[in-house]
């Protein structure tokens, strides 16, 4: 969608092409057949620091449906909570220490310990290390509280992988971008509409530049004649001519097209290099209830196996509904996506009582168990080797995608920044160089001088 809105902007004419109904991909919302409720398939949210995705969200004028916080509950089982954010009066490193200070969910020797990892991170980490998350916290010494209800939970769903599987620059870029850089960079953003009516701008725009949305459709075959300098697309509605040609795929479409795709130089190492990711699974339990539970709007929820909530009824006001709608995230973990329907949704709701009591009172009116085996791409030690770059080893032919080399992690934001990376790509072929590409934040504070 980045890439299409902003070609089409550019004055190129573009057909998207997606396989379903509805746009997003694995970030869309989707009507439950059972449930008939619209539910997002996961949670997603982004941070002040996404810039390519609010730029996106700019372009196609949803940016008003973002609700945008700085603070962040963390809630204890028993009910006991701490509040992390941003304090106004102090500059950048030093916004969020206060609140960290007098969180209760850390013991003076948690506090002590992640203040000794934050100062660490201040110094350049280089990029080709092959440490990983886990042995650098056992080499800087880190408390088990600080482990378990900080680099487990908030650093680990925000890369969605074990600590001992994340690459140590992704962990720092993490903690520079959203506790360090900037409290504006720090702000999540949640949506307040469901995801795919988010995207639903991208239609009319793309409409009013003479460019179109084919759903429902799928490529059966790709062709390139090298006597025309274009591409022969075989579709349900019929073939497409196309001078260029962007691949937006998940990584393990992108394999299943290799075979079709003509011979090419670098093809075989594409295709190794595609070999080299995995994926990881991000789990959601959708619960409505025949009565509030909580006032909060989201929550960060300790040492259970659910990870956050989200109260939708609170951040969706426009759904007509009694009682809480509430959902629940659980990411990176393979054991909680093994679990079949029932059990998982049960564990869910006996966990979710240990924190808010009012749920051993209320009656659970229905439910949903959404599983995203394939959510997000893993970022071990050395990825970046394996993500290749927009141009592709055929001609006027781009690829896209949050696992191409962005230098994000499987994110909404690196998305968005394929797509420009790939827009960009295309341009300069055609001749007429353009830059999509938004910038990243600069720092603030004394950030500014601990680059």
């Amino acid at each position: 969608m980045s890439a299409a809105c902003a070609l089409a902007e550019a004055g190129l004419r573009v057909h998207l092409i997606d396989r379903r109904s509805y746009l997003g991909g694995r970030a869309s919302s989707y009507l439950h057949p059972g449930l008939g409720e619209v539910i997002d398939n996961c949670q997603h949210v982004l941070f002040g620091c996404c810039t390519n995705l609010v730029g996106f969200y700019k372009r196609i004028g949803c940016l008003d449906k973002i609700y945008w916080t700085s603070e962040m509950t963390m809630i204890e089982p028993g009910g006991r909570s701490s509040r992390l954010g941003s304090t106004p009066f102090l500059p950048a490193p030093l916004h969020g220490l206060p609140r960290l200070l007098a969180a209760h969910a850390f013991t003076r020797e948690d506090k002590l310990s992640l203040a000794h990892a934050f100062r660490a991170m201040l110094r350049p980490i280089a990029k080709d290390t092959t440490e990983t998350l886990a042995e650098w916290l056992a080499r800087h010494r880190q408390s088990k509280g600080a482990v378990d209800r900080f680099w487990r939970l908030v650093i680990a769903s925000a890369l969605n992988a074990e600590i001992e599987h994340i690459a140590l620059p992704y962990a720092a870029k993490v903690i520079r971008e959203l506790f360090m850089n900037s409290a504006y960079a720090g702000r999540m953003g949640i949506n307040s509409v469901p995801l795919s009516d988010l995207y639903a701008g991208v239609q009319s725009f793309l409409k009013q530049r003479r460019s179109a949305i084919h759903f429902n459709n799928n490529i059966e075959s790709v062709e390139w004649d090298e006597e025309t300098s274009s591409w022969a697309l075989a579709t349900r509605e019929g073939t497409l001519s196309t001078g260029f040609l962007i691949l937006a795929l998940s990584f393990e479409a992108m394999q299943k097209l290799l075979p079709q795709m003509p011979p090419a130089e670098g093809a075989d190492e594409l295709a190794a290099q595609i070999a080299r990711h995995e994926h990881w699974p991000i789990c959601s339990a959708h619960l409505w209830f025949d009565r509030e539970i909580t006032e909060l709007d989201h929550a960060v929820l300790l040492d259970r196996e659910i990870h956050w909530l989200f109260n939708r009824g609170k951040l969706q006001p426009w759904r007509p509904q009694e009682g809480s709608y509430i959902e629940l995230e659980v990411s990176a973990s393979r054991a909680f996506a093994a679990l079949e329907r029932n059990a998982a949704i049960g564990l869910a709701v006996r966990e979710l009582a240990e924190f808010f009591p009012a749920v051993s009172s209320a009656k659970l009116v229905k439910a949903a168990l959404v599983k995203e085996v394939r959510a997000t791409f893993g970022v071990p030690p050395n990825i970046d080797r394996f993500r290749p770059v927009a141009q592709s080893p055929w001609p006027n032919c781009f690829l896209a995608g949050d696992w191409t080399a962005t230098g994000w992690p499987s994110t909404m934001e690196s998305a968005a920044r394929s797509g420009h990376l790939a827009a960009e790509a295309l341009c300069a072929g055609l001749g007429e160089p353009r830059q999509f590409l938004v910038p990243d934040l600069k720092p603030r504070g004394l950030m500014r001088f601990l680059q």
